[in-house]
């Protein structure tokens, strides 16, 4: 039975570290997959964290324009770990949501049974619509083309 991840987690080998000013230090921060570091790297959590939620559709529209807003925001300011953050956060709303849709109280694991998978499709529905409005606004900044370019220019030079 595959575990959860996090039961495993290595804080030593993590690359995004507590304590950092990414704006400050900039060179620290590694793009990763996914969502890693999301909830670790300051400033940007402090300033983007504040505006994530995925209540309802009507908050999660509200959240993630506020989001998107910083993410185009940290472009203009050529801050790349901002705009990457903001990313991550747009992300982090789908995918926070989607869990919340398909399992009641967004509990993916039954940690009293050696972590088996729990029943899906138990969730709330209109998680599934906050989702949505996250997901569109994720897909939307990774496709921005300044972001494109920066992304890339960041993972050659730095990882």
């Amino acid at each position: 039975m595959k575990q959860p991840a996090y039961l495993n987690f290595n804080l030593d080998e993590y690359a995004w570290k507590a304590g950092i000013n990414y704006r400050e230090q900039p060179q620290l921060y590694r793009v990763g997959k996914g969502e890693q570091g999301v909830l670790i790297c300051e400033p940007y959590k402090s300033e983007i964290g504040v505006h994530w939620r995925f209540k309802t559709r009507e908050i999660a529209e509200e959240s993630s324009g506020k989001i998107y807003q910083l993410f185009l925001n940290y472009l203009e300011q050529d801050d790349f770990v901002g705009a990457d953050m903001a990313r991550k956060y747009l992300q982090m709303g789908f995918t926070r949501a989607r869990r919340y849709a398909n399992y009641k109280g967004g509990k993916k694991y039954d940690d009293t049974n050696g972590y088996a998978l729990l029943e899906r499709g138990t969730g709330e529905p209109e998680k599934a619509e906050a989702a949505a409005v996250f997901f569109s606004l994720w897909k939307k900044a990774e496709a921005n083309e300044q972001y494109d370019r920066l992304k890339k220019e960041w993972k050659h030079e730095k990882g």
